[in-house]
Order: structure tokens, then sequence, then C-alpha cells
């Protein structure tokens, strides 16, 4: 489960993927409740557009922002099901993090390390996820804010050395480069058949 990420400054890697400019984020070192670059397509108008959102979605019927720091992670096998979850993903608000590297815990020396995971080759990453918004009560300012979709890691040969050796094996799914375009026009059933570990690109310890 991904607490903890990296944004990617890399304005030329983010131009050259999806031809839009990097937004400016005072945020570099991403927790629940901060905000991060994500890429999303209107289904309406075919744009796809780039923007800060608050890590940890927040459901429409949340009473309030905080509900946000327990939803940064959402597991594929109940996203459709689960009411924080269920209208993003019926409603195809399927998002791109931008991301330079995530953090895990290894505990292959007996105790919790954190540890940073990034692309082989040293690219950014663009890790599967879904939006959507909120409207904040007092001021009517519109929220929004994205979790990032989970798979079974037990098969991974990287992420499954991770998390304490009896707990489940998860890990988020940056997404390689040619499947982009097909997340971001996914259907929920189309979604679920690129979040599999042959769909993400080669990680390697920081």
């Amino acid at each position: 489960m991904c607490v903890q990420y990296l944004t990617t400054p890399n304005i030329d890697w983010v131009k050259s993927h999806f031809d839009l400019d990097l937004p400016m984020s005072a945020s570099h070192d991403v927790f629940p409740t901060y905000p991060g670059p994500i890429v999303l397509k209107s289904h309406n108008t075919g744009r796809t557009a780039i923007g800060l959102a608050r890590f940890g979605l927040i459901p429409s019927w949340a009473k309030d922002e905080d509900f946000g720091r327990k939803t940064y992670n959402a597991r594929t096998e109940t996203v459709g099901e689960k009411p924080s979850y269920k209208h993003a993903w019926s409603k195809r608000h399927y998002a791109l993090t931008l991301a330079e590297m995530f953090y895990e815990p290894s505990y292959e020396s007996g105790k919790a390390v954190r540890t940073g995971i990034q692309q082989t080759n040293g690219e950014p990453m663009a890790i599967a996820s879904i939006w959507d918004t909120w409207t904040e009560p007092e001021t009517g300012e519109l929220i929004v804010s994205f979790s990032m979709l989970t798979i079974d890691a037990s098969d991974h040969s990287i992420m499954r050395r991770l998390h304490k050796p009896d707990d489940e094996k998860r890990t988020v799914v940056p997404l390689r480069p040619e499947l982009f375009d097909q997340w971001l026009n996914a259907t929920p059933d189309t979604a679920r058949s690129l979040l599999q570990i042959d769909s993400m690109p080669e990680l390697s310890f920081a």
C-alpha cells in the first residue's frame, strides 16, 4: 500500500508523453491530503488535462476533507463495490498519477526500512488511479482528489519483498507508456484487464 511518493519534476517527459505542461507544486514529497499532479481525460469532450489533485479520494457525500486520509489506496478487487470508490469507478474517472518514485517498508533487515521504488530505466512513472470531486460545504470550493489502485503483489519479483512477512503483499500499478491512452479511455471491464503485473514497467529499489 502506497502512503508516500515523490512527484516528478521532469517537464520534458510529461510534455513528450502527454503533450501537457506539468503544473508547479509546492509538495514534492506527497502524503495523504497533499497535492500531486494527475492526468485525466474528459469522456464528454475527449480532452486530456493535467492538474494538481489531493492524494486520498474524497467522495461527493463525505462530510469533511479528512475522509481522504484513509482512501489513498483502492483495492482493484473491490473498487467497483466500495461506497467510497464505486462512483469514480463506474463513471470512468481514471487518472494517471505522475511520480518519480514511491515508498514501501522493507522488513528484510528485521525492522521497517523506508524503501524507494522506481523504474529501472530512471524515467518517471504514471500510476493507475481513480479521481472524484468534492465540494467544500462552507466555501463551495471544488476539490479534485484521487486514489491509487492496488493489486496482489505476491508474484512480483520486487514488490513481494516489501511489507511485513505475514502481511498481504500489495502494489500500486505503474503502467507502461504504451498503455497510458488505454487506461485513460478505459471502461470498468477494460480497466480491470490493465490492472495486472504484466502492465507494469520493470521496477527496482532506489
